[in-house]
């Protein structure tokens, strides 16, 4: 099953729309006669690959794989039916398939005799897919909220200017991160203000790779010169200020799992009192302003004891010297994992 996460987790395996998965398939005397991974949506999957590569070695054989094999019909066939024409004799899997579409392939294969086991190293497997794995739990996608503050918990001075609270090599990070979600999300007073482009970019700064949806939340009509409407990246407008609505249809209209909330103060206040942050990324910059934009807006909280609290979970310094910023990762405590 190591084997089957190693594989999953290959580099330049896409993180989305579609989980990592790998598998091993096992000759009786525990001999490896097969094994794959899959590549992306539209691409083999893992069982297939694995199955491909093993041919008639494959009967009689255990398929480990990280994620219970799929149990319908997509851009490819259901595993759990090429598991059973191949005629393997037993399918352990780590990960139950949380995604109610493709769920039951354990059930499938039991009924057509094959031996069946759940569980083996689930946790690990879970992890390769974080997003993925929660947005199906849970009916919409991962929230990430990123912010830049100063020391005194400032996002802008007095005057409005922004740029840049955080360093070069920060904001160099950001992108980093951005990519690994499917969804940069804004509110329309922060695409009005600071015009961004909402996009992942290189060290040269030009687009790189595949670019996230870009979603602007708001019921207010914005010009469509506005940079984040070019042909960079796909943009939505969801027409709401409800944090539960704009999430929902992101993962039933649009199939997102991976949230990167990026607007302001109002926005990530919102968010926050739904109770609809599953992470929360800042950047701190060695800097005071003693006046100006705070990073969050008012949460309704009057005393010490009723405050959000913040468990960290990482911290790592980006950059040196003067262009030093500390980069927290914290998660909400009262949050589900």
């Amino acid at each position: 099953m190591r084997r089957a996460i190693a594989l999953a987790a290959s580099p330049g395996v896409p993180l989305h729309p579609n989980p990592r998965v790998g598998c091993v398939l096992l000759a009786g005397d525990g001999t490896v006669v097969g094994e794959g991974f899959h590549h992306g949506a539209g691409t083999p999957h893992a069982e297939v690959e694995a199955l491909a590569m093993a041919g008639d070695r494959a009967r009689g054989a255990t398929a480990v794989v990280t994620l219970e094999p799929c149990n319908h019909t997509g851009r490819t066939g259901p595993c759990a039916e090429a598991l059973i024409a191949a005629g393997v004799d037993r399918v352990i899997a780590a990960q139950r398939d949380p995604n109610p579409q493709a769920s039951g392939g354990l059930e499938t294969l039991r009924a057509a005799g094959i031996e069946t086991d759940a569980g083996l190293l689930a946790d690990e497997a879970a992890e390769l897919n974080r997003a993925w794995t929660f947005a199906h739990r849970h009916g919409r996608p991962f929230v990430t909220w990123k912010f830049a503050t100063t020391l005194d918990g400032r996002s802008a001075a007095s005057d409005g200017s922004s740029r840049w609270v955080s360093s070069l090599p920060a904001r160099r990070d950001t992108h980093v991160l951005r990519g690994l979600c499917d969804t940069m999300l804004v509110g329309t007073t922060t695409v009005e203000v600071d015009d961004p482009h909402l996009t992942v970019r290189g060290e040269d700064d030009q687009p790189l790779g595949v670019q996230p949806l870009r979603v602007v939340m708001g019921k207010r009509e914005l010009p469509a010169g506005r940079r984040v409407f070019d042909d960079a990246a796909e943009t939505v407008h969801l027409r709401t200020r409800d944090p539960e609505l704009a999430l929902r249809t992101l993962y039933a209209e649009h199939d997102r799992h991976h949230v990167f909330l990026e607007g302001g103060p109002t926005l990530a206040a919102a968010f926050l009192k739904a109770g609809l942050v599953d992470e929360v990324i800042t950047y701190i910059a060695p800097m005071l302003l003693g006046n100006g934009t705070s990073a969050v807006g008012p949460l309704g909280i009057g005393s010490i004891d009723d405050a959000l609290r913040l468990e960290i979970v990482d911290t790592t310094v980006v950059g040196k010297g003067t262009e030093a910023n500390v980069r927290l990762v914290l998660r909400p405590v009262q949050q589900e994992d």
